[in-house]
């Protein structure tokens, strides 16, 4: 690997931090200086030092984040926060990115990574991959608007949706409220939304649990984030196989 690119993804700065870093001779590979962001390293055995401090290479970063209201699911905003700026400066890496968007009022399951062809086959919908979602809704939900939900829906605009499996949590008669919960596999823009308008109803608040296998740790508090371990990357990685 080249010797830039291997910096840069192990988090030591932009591609031009990192070039700026080389010919300053900040950076050693086997205690040998190095001028040259051409050089190659062999991430496996080569020891690599930047101003004396040694790198340590991972090439994948895999972050469970629970997505408070208020925050875009975006890399960067020149205005507003976005879920990259919810880690720590530390985490803060160039090539992260959210699996898929959870809407500015949405909370929930939310996963950060730099592994683009797991993220991508995770949102492909022909791997069918299950995102369950808690929501309060207004009216009462009924077996009805479950048949509608199960054979999918046409939109009086003509937007379709593939079939989704609605439950109902509970009813409140009294405030005219649904809690319930949808499992989805299209992730369409803005789909949960969209489902219950077709049927008359407004989302009041909404959090995603679950993508997949992978379900949201509720230890976690609202804009906090950990990594995910080994096991949980591996029952991400099964949810597409």
């Amino acid at each position: 690997m080249r010797l830039d690119k291997f910096l840069v993804h192990a988090g030591v700065g932009s591609r031009k931090e990192v070039q700026r870093l080389i010919r300053g001779k900040q950076v050693q590979i086997n205690t040998v200086v190095v001028s040259s962001s051409k050089a190659t390293v062999v991430p496996e055995t080569d020891q690599v030092q930047v101003a004396g401090t040694m790198v340590s290479y991972q090439q994948f970063y895999y972050y469970m984040l629970n997505k408070p209201t208020g925050v875009l699911s975006a890399t960067t905003d020149p205005q507003q926060r976005t879920v990259i700026d919810l880690l720590a400066p530390a985490e803060q890496r160039a090539d992260l990115f959210p699996v898929g968007r959870l809407d500015k009022d949405t909370t929930g399951l939310l996963i950060l990574t730099n592994d683009g062809q797991l993220a991508h086959r995770l949102l492909s919908p022909r791997q069918q991959v299950d995102k369950v979602y808690r929501a309060l809704v207004t009216g009462v939900v009924t077996t009805a608007d479950q048949q509608r939900f199960a054979t999918g829906l046409t939109t009086k605009a003509g937007n379709t949706f593939a079939p989704a499996k609605l439950q109902i949590l509970a009813v409140d008669n009294s405030q005219q409220q649904s809690q319930i919960e949808v499992t989805l596999h299209e992730g369409k823009f803005h789909e949960v939304k969209r489902l219950f308008q077709a049927v008359g109803k407004e989302v009041l608040t909404l959090q995603r649990r679950q993508m997949g296998h992978l379900q949201l740790d509720p230890t976690l508090a609202a804009g906090t984030y950990r990594a995910l371990s080994a096991a949980e990357v591996t029952e991400l990685q099964a949810s597409v196989s």
